[in-house]
């Protein structure tokens, strides 16, 4: 059974059609790469699968289980949708770091907010926060960070501040976890270091949706790529088909302005 399910997702803003019936499906450990031109809808997508964006029309499925469907208004309440958000992890552009936090904290609050509703917190509260601190440090570690656990965003680099949303996204164990052009924002001699912390994430089995514009990387990291052109998708297959042998006119011009060889 896949464990992440898109089907016919559209959305438009105005009357500007940004995404015209985009599905594709994934296994538990696979990694998408989602390719092509700027505004192509490309980051309005993971915004989608995200909620951070409701889809005007189509169907979301995780684990085999409906998290929202377009014609199902109990799938669209805000409250279903803080819920369901929950199976997606995004990493940002941008970062997206909270400024005034450490680097340990930005990983432990969101994992602290939810702990707050559970029923046993006022009784467990220390051993709730401790194993939430051991498994932020855990991560830290794993993105290689273990020494910057006191540092606020404006004094790590920008390849230190990816790495801390990477084990931020990580810290509420998501089904899905999204990058969103994760080396964009960064100097070239910055962005090798976030793109091997994101192959580690491969190895460990984790199921990875990944807009790039990293063609190289995209090889590597994905066992399936698709090609978005104006909301559509225009090809989709493995790497090797979509990037070695593209049967779309549309696709070999985008390969050929953005391929890094």
């Amino acid at each position: 059974m896949a464990i992440l399910e898109v089907s016919g997702i559209k959305k438009s803003f105005g009357g500007a059609e940004v995404l015209r019936g985009i599905g594709f499906s994934l296994e538990k450990g696979e990694s998408l790469a989602i390719i092509g031109s700027s505004g192509s809808g490309k980051t309005t997508l993971l915004r989608c699968l995200n909620f951070l964006e409701i889809p005007d029309a189509g169907l979301i499925r995780v684990g085999g289980a409906t998290v929202f469907d377009a014609d199902d208004p109990r799938t669209r309440s805000e409250r279903e949708i803080r819920r369901r958000r929950l199976h997606f992890g995004l990493v940002f552009q941008s970062f997206n770091l909270f400024p005034q936090y450490t680097a340990l904290r930005n990983v432990t609050l969101a994992s602290e907010l939810l702990a707050k509703e559970r029923p046993d917190f006022k009784k467990n509260r220390t051993e709730i926060l401790a194993d939430i601190e051991k498994n932020a440090l855990a991560l830290l570690d794993q993105v290689g960070l273990s020494g910057k656990l006191e540092q606020y965003p404006h004094q790590l680099s920008g390849g230190q501040q990816q790495r801390v949303a990477i084990a931020r996204a990580l810290a509420l164990s998501p089904d899905v976890l999204c990058f969103d052009e994760p080396t964009s924002a960064l100097d070239p001699e910055l962005t090798g270091e976030v793109l091997r912390v994101i192959r580690s994430l491969k190895g460990r089995r984790n199921t990875m949706v990944i807009v790039t514009h990293e063609m190289q990387f995209a090889r590597e990291v994905s066992v399936k790529v698709i090609f978005i052109d104006e909301g559509a998708v225009v090809e989709q297959g493995t790497p090797e088909a979509v990037f070695g042998s593209p049967r779309q006119e549309r696709t070999k011009r985008f390969l050929e302005r953005y391929s890094d060889g």
